[in-house]
């Protein structure tokens, strides 16, 4: 079974504590992908449902080769976050994921009322796709192959099967 070779840090997008959590959920997601879009309301209501006792981190990874916007939509994400709306990027994503274009992110940065001209001068410095690329390459140290990949307390998750109930099992 794999590991999670990189842990959590400073650098993750967090929600509840890592510390305390019973169930520790990292997923490497790409915004493009229909499978990580189907968990994505799953994940979300598991982690609304069961607050104190899920932590959940998000960690990019990209398919490029078959989503043409995959890349770009992680890069307005990781911005955003620069403005404190990583989560609320994230989410408005993956609610219009069959809408995804370059015209549809630049949508999301106004409706969020984000400084577009910070996204713009934060993507050009290299730290998002350094940022995006260090995900990347962690999920694949961490036997990463596809999206999504969940790990649950630093352990690969090979049960999930689509369902909301395979997430309330993990607290079982």
């Amino acid at each position: 079974m794999s590991r999670l070779r990189i842990p959590i840090n400073e650098k993750d997008h967090v929600q509840g504590n890592p510390e305390t959590a019973k169930i520790v959920l990292v997923e490497y997601g790409d915004y493009q992908c229909p499978h990580c879009q189907h968990a994505f309301p799953l994940v979300k209501k598991f982690v609304e449902e069961y607050g104190d006792d899920v932590a959940f981190v998000f960690r990019n990874f990209p398919l490029t080769d078959s989503h043409e916007f995959a890349m770009s939509a992680a890069t307005i994400a990781e911005a955003s976050g620069n403005q404190g709306k990583f989560w609320e990027m994230h989410d408005l994503i993956y609610e219009n994921q069959d809408q995804l274009s370059n015209e549809m992110l630049k949508e999301c940065v106004k409706n969020l009322q984000l400084d577009f001209n910070k996204i713009e001068n934060d993507i050009n410095t290299g730290y998002i796709q350094d940022k995006i690329e260090n995900d990347f390459e962690g999920g694949v140290r961490s036997g990463v192959n596809g999206t999504p990949s969940f790990f649950v307390n630093n352990q690969k998750w090979e049960d999930y099967d689509g369902t909301y109930d395979s997430f309330v099992e993990l607290l079982n």
